[in-house]
This record gives structure tokens, C-alpha cells and sequence, in this order.
């Protein structure tokens, strides 16, 4: 009997399905909230509002896709943590009450562990043990994984994620929202060696943003005030210098990693994985270090509900299930 399994993302203000068949993804569809563009950032009760009026749509959508209906399922898996309360609740309440109705069991899903194991969720793959570079708006971390199952966070940041840098770096330039993809396009066509801004000196594997941010801060109201014209006239070597400084950071440390564990298998996954500055920069160390580099595909970057789906798939196989208690306690414990 095969085992197939519904998986429900909705962690922040993207509604996503993914449904997979004994490993093997056959529908991942996502729908994306525009209504928090105008607002400069994702509004909470909004996007939880937006889940409710989506999700339904979406999951018809990847039946479809998928070609297969609700009696062919094993389980349902959703998103529990992290994320925002409201919208985690809509994805968690609407997969233990279809899971309910099915008679079938559901499975809880770290959104960071899934992230990682997106890499899973294509050829070739890579293998363990392997290290993960793992960037998004709330987190950057290097995980080092010896099964889909274990996972050790051996490096995270102590203040701000480097995707919350790019963002906040893409307002101070006066980019509309979301910031930090404007700012790898704008990257492109300027000189990375423009201008200089401050780099953390933190002598372990862990991460911080705060102080670039504020380097970036200083610089361009200092600018500003000899030539209000200067981020305008210097728009894409802002963005290549300001891309340069994040991701130099990020590469330093998982080299860091990768001499001090010997694990030459390295991964990349989160939102800011899509940053095609990020995914060349890991392409251009592997080849100067000697690993074997794994990149996942941009649709398996963002939030997604295939990587929701191979976690619960390797759970489903350990018999890791969750209750269908939607109590206070079911709630949003990892």
C-alpha cells in the first residue's frame, strides 16, 4: 500500500500543499497574499484571514495536480512551529479535523526541519552527513544532519536573520516589499566592491546581523546629507555592496563548519536561498573547497508544502504521529 500524504504549510502568509507518494512529490501548489504589500510587511491578522478564504481552493487544487482523491490518503501533515499563531492554527485546525473525518492519523512538522530536508526533495540528493546553510527572514542557521530525522543546529544567529537584513536594508534604499529579491536583481548590474559596510567578528560558528544593519544605517544617512540623490544614483552598487556583505558572512561561517566537522556535503535551504547571489557564492566555494554542493530548485526555496511533505514522510515511516487534539497544548509546541 502506498503511502501518501496531504501536507499543509501556512506558517506566515503563503497557503501551501504539498501531496507526496512514497517520497515522491505529485502536486506542490502555493498561494502567495498581496494584500500585505502596501502595508510594508506581512500583517498577522491579515494573513490568517487570507489561510481561511485560501485554503480550501488550494488543496482542491493539488488533488487535482496530484490526480488523486481524499481515500487515497495515509495521513495529513501540517506546519506546528515556528510561525505566526493565527495562521499556523488555520492550517493546524483545517488538517486535524479533514485527518478526523478520513479516520487517518496527522503528523506535526518543524517548519526549519523542513526546510532542510527540502534538499531532499530532488536529484541527487545529498548524503549524510551533510551540513545546511539554512537563510530565511526569522532564521539563519548551519544544521548538520546525520538522518532525516536528526538534526543539531551547530551555528544560529545571535540577534537578526540575514534575511531580515536584506529587507530592512531594501526599505533603508526605499524598495517596496518584499525587499530583499529587488535587491539580488538590483545587485546584478552593480559593483559589489562599491562600498564597504561593517562585519561581525564572532569567533564561533553563530551568526549576527544587527550590526551590518546599523553600518548600512549610518553610511546612507551620512550620504544623504552631503547628496540627497546619492541611494538613487547609486542604487545597484548599494544593493551589490550591501548583497556582497550579507552573503560573504554566511559563506565564511559554513566553511568554518565544514573544517571543523570534516562534513564536505553542503546545502543550502530558506527563502534567501532563492538569492542568486547566495546560490553562486556556495556553487564558487564548493568548487574551491572540494564539496559537493546541493541547491534546491526556487520553488522548494520559499515556503512550501512539498518540504512539509517529506519530513512527515520520513515521521510517517518512524510512526512519529501527532494527536488530533486541537487544545491550547496542540496548539504550537514543537
Amino acid at each position: 500500500m502506498p503511502i501518501t500524504i496531504l501536507a499543509v504549510e501556512s506558517s506566515c502568509d503563503d497557503t501551501s500543499i504539498g501531496i507526496l507518494r512514497d517520497g515522491e512529490i505529485l502536486a506542490n501548489i502555493t498561494y502567495g497574499q498581496s494584500v500585505h504589500e502596501k502595508y510594508g510587511g506581512v500583517i498577522p491578522e491579515a494573513a490568517s484571514r487570507q489561510h481561511m478564504q485560501n485554503i480550501l481552493p488550494v488543496v482542491e487544487a493539488a488533488f487535482a495536480k496530484a490526480n488523486i482523491s481524499k481515500k487515497d490518503l495515509s495521513a495529513i501533515a501540517y506546519t506546528q512551529s515556528p510561525g505566526l499563531i493565527g495562521s499556523l492554527m488555520v492550517g493546524v485546525s483545517f488538517a486535524k479535523s479533514f485527518a478526523q473525518a478520513l479516520g487517518i492519523p496527522t503528523i506535526a512538522v518543524n517548519h526549519m526541519q523542513a526546510h532542510v530536508l527540502s534538499n531532499l526533495l530532488q536529484d541527487p540528493k545529498p548524503s549524510f552527513p551533510f551540513l545546511c546553510l539554512t537563510v530565511s527572514g526569522g532564521h539563519t542557521q548551519i544544521v548538520k544532519v546525520t538522518s532525516p530525522l536528526q538534526q543539531e543546529i551547530i551555528g544560529t544567529t545571535i540577534d537578526d536573520a540575514a534575511g531580515e537584513a536584506f529587507d530592512k536594508a531594501a526599505k533603508m534604499l526605499g524598495l517596496p516589499y518584499p525587499g530583499g529579491p529587488l535587491v539580488d536583481k538590483y545587485a546584478k548590474l552593480g559593483d559589489a566592491t562599491k562600498f564597504v559596510f561593517a562585519r561581525p567578528n564572532i569567533a564561533d560558528l553563530n551568526f549576527s546581523f544587527s550590526g551590518v544593519k546599523t553600518s548600512i544605517l549610518y553610511f546612507l544617512q551620512k550620504q544623504k546629507k552631503e547628496n540627497e540623490n546619492f541611494i538613487e544614483e547609486n542604487l545597484n552598487d548599494l544593493c551589490a555592496s550591501i548583497q556582497k556583505t550579507i552573503i560573504d558572512i554566511l559563506i565564511k561561517k559554513i566553511i568554518k563548519a565544514t573544517k571543523e566537522t570534516g562534513i564536505k556535503n553542503v546545502c543550502i535551504a530558506g527563502g534567501v536561498s532563492a538569492n542568486s547571489g547566495l546560490r553562486n557564492a556556495l556553487a564558487d566555494a564548493g568548487k574551491q573547497y572540494h564539496w559537493q554542493t546541493f541547491i534546491p530548485a526556487f520553488e522548494y526555496c520559499t515556503d512550501n508544502g512539498a518540504m512539509i511533505a517529506i519530513v512527515a514522510y520520513y515521521k510517517y515511516l518512524a510512526e512519529e504521529f501527532a494527536s488530533l487534539d486541537i487544545g491550547p497544548s496542540a496548539r504550537t509546541v514543537a
